[in-house]
C-alpha cells in the first residue's frame, strides 16, 4: 500500500514539474527568440530607420507580423486538436515551434517599449503567476464553476478587441480609454484562469502515469499556462509600461 501511495505521489509530482518546466521552456524561447527578432529589426537603431526584415514585418501594413500572427494561431489550433493524434516529439516540435512563432511576434515590445518597463511587467507577472498557481494547486475549492465563467469572459475579452481594432484601425477613433478598460479585464481573467488551471493540471496530475498520453498532455497544459502568463505579461505592459523613446 505503502509503495502504491509513493508511485502515485511520484507520477503526481512528475506530471506537475514536466508540465511547469515545458512552460519555462517556452517562455525562454520566446524572450531569446523576441530579443533576436527585435535585434533585426533596425538597420539603423538610433535614427529608427527599419530594416528590409523590419520593414516586412512592422513597416506599412505589417504584413509580415499578420503572417506569423494568423501562423501561430493556426499552430496552437492544430496542436490542441489533434494532441491525441499525434506522437510526444510531434506535440514537442509544435510547442517549441509555437513559442519561436510567439516570440517574433512579441518583438515589438522592445521597440516600443524601455527594457525597465518590460522587466517590471515581466517580473510583476512571474509573481502574480506562481502565486495564483500555488493557490490553485493547493485550494479545497472547486474552481470548476469559476473557470466557465472565465472562459467566457475570455471569449468576451476578444470580441471587444476585436470592436476596438475596427475602431482604431478602420474608424480611426481613438480607442484608450477602451484599451485601458480591456487591459484590466484582461489582467483580472487571465489571472484567475492561471487558479483555474492549475488546479486542472493538479487534478490530472492526479491520475497520470508515465504513459505517452499524458506526456502530450502535460505539453498541452504547458501551453495553457504559458499563454496565460503571456496574457498578463502583455496587459500589465499595456496599462504601466514606459514607451521607448
Amino acid at each position: 500500500m505503502t509503495r502504491t501511495i509513493s508511485k502515485t505521489e511520484s507520477e503526481t509530482a512528475k506530471f506537475i514539474t514536466r508540465t511547469y518546466l515545458w512552460m519555462g521552456f517556452a517562455l525562454l524561447v520566446s524572450a531569446l527568440s523576441a530579443f533576436i527578432t527585435a535585434s533585426l529589426v533596425f538597420a539603423d537603431a538610433g535614427q529608427r530607420i527599419l530594416s528590409p526584415f523590419g520593414a516586412f514585418l512592422f513597416g506599412g501594413a505589417a504584413i509580415g507580423f499578420w503572417i506569423f500572427a494568423i501562423a501561430e494561431l493556426v499552430l496552437m489550433f492544430a496542436l490542441s486538436a489533434n494532441i491525441r493524434k499525434i506522437s510526444v516529439q510531434t506535440a514537442a516540435l509544435g510547442f517549441f515551434a509555437y513559442s519561436v512563432i510567439n516570440g517574433i511576434t512579441l518583438s515589438s515590445i522592445f521597440i516600443y517599449y524601455s527594457i525597465s518597463s518590460i522587466s517590471s511587467a515581466f517580473f510583476s507577472t512571474a509573481i502574480m503567476f506562481f502565486a495564483m498557481s500555488f493557490y490553485g494547486a493547493t485550494t479545497k475549492k472547486n474552481l470548476a464553476t469559476f473557470g466557465k465563467y472565465l472562459m467566457m469572459a475570455v471569449v468576451g475579452i476578444i470580441i471587444v478587441s476585436a470592436l476596438e481594432f475596427i475602431m482604431a484601425v478602420l474608424l480611426h477613433l481613438n480607442t484608450n480609454a477602451l484599451d485601458f478598460v480591456i487591459a484590466i479585464a484582461s489582467v483580472i481573467v487571465f489571472t484567475g484562469l492561471t487558479a483555474y488551471d492549475a488546479q486542472k493540471i493538479r487534478n490530472i496530475a492526479e491520475h497520470s502515469n508515465s504513459s505517452e498520453s499524458y506526456q502530450k498532455l502535460s505539453i498541452l497544459a504547458a501551453l495553457e499556462i504559458y499563454l496565460n502568463f503571456i496574457n498578463i505579461f502583455l496587459s500589465l505592459l499595456r496599462l504601466f509600461g514606459r514607451q521607448d523613446d
